[in-house]
This record gives C-alpha cells, sequence and structure tokens, in this order.
C-alpha cells in the first residue's frame, strides 16, 4: 500500500490529524494495534479548550458537542476557607467546553468512513523503517500476515508507550521528565456534579477535584501515594474524604452513589525534543505528558496536530518544505508554556511530601494574592482557556 502519510494511533489525535489532511485532499492511512471498542473504552478527561472546539467545527463534527457540551464560563480554586472563582469569560472573553474525550474521539471515528478516512485497527507489530529517508515506510501485521506501507511522511500520535517516538535516534533525542510523588485516585458515577463548575481544592489532607461529564455524570479525585491501591478505597470511603477535602461549600451539595470506574492515574510531566525528525513528526503524548491539573492533555494534542496538518498542506501544496521543518519549534514552545501551567497549577494545589512549613505559606500567600488580584486570575484564564495557536 502507498499513501502520503501513515499516522500510527487511532486516538484523538491520529484520528483528527486524519481528518484535517482528508479534508485537504492529502492521502493518508491510521493505524491502530487495539480494536475500536477498546480506543473507546479509555476514560480521559473532557476540558476543551478552543482549539479544539475550533477544529471539531472546522470538520463539521461539532454537531453532538454542542448539543451535549457543557459551556463553562469559569472554575474554582479552594483554599479550605472559600472558593476563588476565576472568571473565564470575564477575563478572556471566551470558554471552556466539557465533553469527553471518548465522546470526542467517538465522533471522529464514526465520521472516518464516510469522509474517507482509512483505518486499520488490530494492527499489531508497528515498525518505522527509514525515517531518515524521504521514503520511510510503516511494517505491521494482521491476519497473520505482514503488511506494508509506503509513505512520504510518518506521524506518531501512538502515545507514550508506542514505537514512534523510539524511532528517533537516541543521539538526537532530548528528555525532560518530573515525575510526581503522588496519583490521582478518581472515581466517576451517575450522579449530578456538586457545583456548576470545576473545583480544584488545595486541603491539609490533600488535593481534591471535583469534575463533570455531564448533567447527570460526575468525575472526583483526590491525590494518594504512588504506593495507595484502589482496594482500599472502598466507595464511602472515598466520597468521605472528598466532602472533606473539597470544603462545606461544594461537599454541601455532592451527591453519593456507586463507582462506575475507579483507578489510581500517576502524575508526571515529561517533553521529548525534537519532535521531527527527518519524515517523522510526534503528535501528542507520543512527544509529551502533562499532569492533568492544567487540563491540557487532549488539548495539546489538538494543538500539535493543527501544527503537523498545518506543515503538510504546506509541504503537498505549496511545496514548502520549510513547513516540516518548522513544525518541532512552533509545536515545542507552545508545549512547553502549557507545561509550565500544568506544573505551576500542580505545585500550588498539593501537599507535597518534603514540603515543610515555608512551602505551605507561599501556597498560602498565593492562593490569597490570587484571591485578591484580578491581573493573577487573567493569567490563570488566558492559560486554561488556551494560548493562541
Amino acid at each position: 500500500m502507498k499513501t502520503r502519510v501513515a499516522i500510527i494511533g487511532a486516538g484523538p489525535a491520529g484520528l483528527m490529524l486524519g481528518h484535517l489532511l482528508r479534508a485537504e485532499g492529502i492521502d493518508c492511512v491510521v493505524l491502530e494495534r487495539q480494536t475500536g471498542d477498546y480506543v473507546l473504552g479509555r476514560i480521559r478527561a473532557g476540558v476543551l479548550e478552543q482549539i479544539t472546539v475550533r477544529t471539531m467545527a472546522r470538520l463539521g463534527l461539532d454537531a453532538r458537542l454542542k448539543a451535549e457540551g457543557m459551556v463553562e464560563d469559569g472554575f474554582a480554586l479552594a483554599d479550605g476557607k472559600r472558593l476563588i472563582r476565576i472568571d473565564l469569560k470575564a477575563l478572556t472573553g471566551t470558554s471552556v467546553v466539557v465533553y469527553g474525550q471518548t465522546e470526542i474521539t467517538r465522533d471522529l471515528m464514526d465520521a472516518a468512513p464516510r469522509r474517507g478516512l482509512e483505518v486499520i485497527y488490530e494492527a499489531g507489530d508497528v515498525a518505522l523503517h527509514a525515517v531518515d529517508s524521504d521514503a520511510p515506510w510503516v511494517t505491521y501485521r494482521k491476519d497473520g500476515a505482514e503488511h506494508r506501507i509506503d509513505a512520504r511522511f510518518i506521524v506518531g500520535c501512538d502515545g507514550y508507550y508506542g514505537p514512534s517516538r523510539r524511532a528517533i535516534p537516541a543521539s538526537v533525542a532530548r528528555e525532560y521528565e518530573r515525575v510526581y510523588p503522588f496519583g490521582w485516585l478518581g472515581i466517576l458515577a451517575d450522579v449530578p456534579p456538586c457545583h456548576k463548575e470545576l473545583v480544584y481544592a488545595n486541603h491539609e489532607r490533600g488535593f481534591a477535584l471535583a469534575s463533570m461529564r455531564s448533567r447527570t455524570r460526575s468525575r472526583y479525585y483526590i491525590d494518594v501515594p504512588l504506593t495507595e491501591s484502589v482496594a482500599n478505597w472502598p466507595d464511602e470511603r472515598l466520597w468521605d474524604e472528598l466532602a472533606i477535602r473539597l470544603g462545606a461549600q461544594a461537599a454541601a451539595n455532592i451527591t453519593r452513589g456507586p463507582s462506575l470506574e475507579k483507578s489510581i492515574a500517576p502524575l508526571r510531566s515529561y517533553v521529548f525534543a525534537p519532535m521531527r525528525h527527518g519524515s517523522l513528526l510526534l503528535c501528542g503524548d507520543a512527544a509529551h505528558i502533562v499532569p492533568p491539573t492544567g487540563a491540557k492533555g487532549l488539548n495539546l494534542a489538538a494543538s500539535d496536530v493543527h501544527y503537523a496538518a498545518e506543515a503538510l498542506a504546506g509541504f503537498f501544496a505549496r511545496h514548502d518544505a520549510d513547513a516540516i521543518a518548522r513544525y518541532s519549534d512552533k509545536a515545542l514552545a507552545r508545549v512547553w508554556k502549557c507545561e509550565r501551567f500544568s506544573w505551576s497549577l500542580t505545585r500550588l494545589m498539593h501537599r507535597f511530601p518534603e514540603d515543610g512549613p515555608f512551602e505551605r505559606a507561599m501556597q498560602v500567600a498565593e492562593l490569597d494574592y490570587i484571591a485578591q488580584s484580578r491581573h493573577a486570575q487573567a493569567s490563570i484564564a488566558e492559560n486554561y482557556v488556551g494560548l493562541p495557536v
């Protein structure tokens, strides 16, 4: 098989890129090692920046998003005494939309056949070849046979554990990482949210987050040590802890219910550079990981895809080779800013084991400053709704 662009990974990044390229008349094929049902079974966050919302609108795939997505004009930081509201709409003129990543993936997946986007699921043993050249290819196994796809470019949207990043020689790679000493224990339940907007809480017992997937489905988190086990947290204990950490104002409206899903996700910050080598481009988690505190994971992947689609369209439509050369620097400039915001919000809202009275006093002072300063709130709001692309 021959194509212009081979995309590795059929998560939201890979599917979104495929749709953008097809809209530009650029042939592409998407490879995914899992089944479609498995991809849809991944439970992820769902706070969408405008880059993600605009991309779905540009593709004409935003009907369900507009009908079911919840527009959020603000969110709150809780410091144990009060809710400090960050008024996104007033401070930036725009908002975020709560719409699950699973639903974004479903919309992109369902539209693929009618848009002529070929997606090959259950493609095992994917390997990238000759990425340094102008004629790379990909091999994979399916139905007991080996297959080959020849392409002009390969785009790795296959996450942290996929083969794409590993195809870049160690001699040119740089990795930056910060592993956090806790994870997020999350519970998903079919109960109405306790607050109309997201609430991030800094409590002496630890961090908590009240979020939602819909008006009737809520997602809550607390931070726990990495050594903790989900088995130690029956539903009732977790609801009790959430009520304490979120504070009286939010806790008064918590509706308890049985968990649909409960898991612990580790937190880290990670950046791989460069995001392009030869004929290989990286997008999303293949190149970077952000802690979920800033709600940047999916949105950062969407901005990568925006830059990648722009670069590939420039190459094929305008024969602009420099468009490909500029991709990594353009994408990384935004990646680092989003990493900074996610790291700073994580640092502000969590109690780190090594912290002492001084560090705690700095958190108290920072939260008090944010509560009283419109400029501080504006900076947070600007980053939360998404920096320009």
